[in-house]
């Protein structure tokens, strides 16, 4: 394995993280963003105001786009799998 294929095994890997972590880390982002600004509004500062929405929200994004996520991880693996004979040999 020369160099320009790692270069290239790690670039695949990073896509695959930051595209299948999107989505969870997107939607807790919005809910966060909404809940500070309810906190400000109101001037209510209670931690579980802020945390029980990101839990609830991460859980509905995975019930919703994990079987998306798990496909996603297992071609990548398979593919990286099935590409080790070529980079050996």
């Amino acid at each position: 394995m020369d160099s320009q294929q790692a270069f290239h095994l790690g670039q695949q890997g990073l896509y695959m993280l930051l595209l299948v972590s999107a989505p969870l880390l997107l939607s807790v982002l919005v809910v966060g963003l909404a809940v500070s600004i309810f906190q400000a509004a109101t001037q209510i500062n209670e931690a579980t105001l802020s945390f029980v929405p990101k839990v609830v929200a991460a859980v509905a994004v995975l019930a919703i786009a994990g079987p998306w996520m798990l496909t996603m991880l297992v071609e990548y693996i398979q593919r990286t799998l099935l590409s080790i004979p070529g980079t050996l040999g």
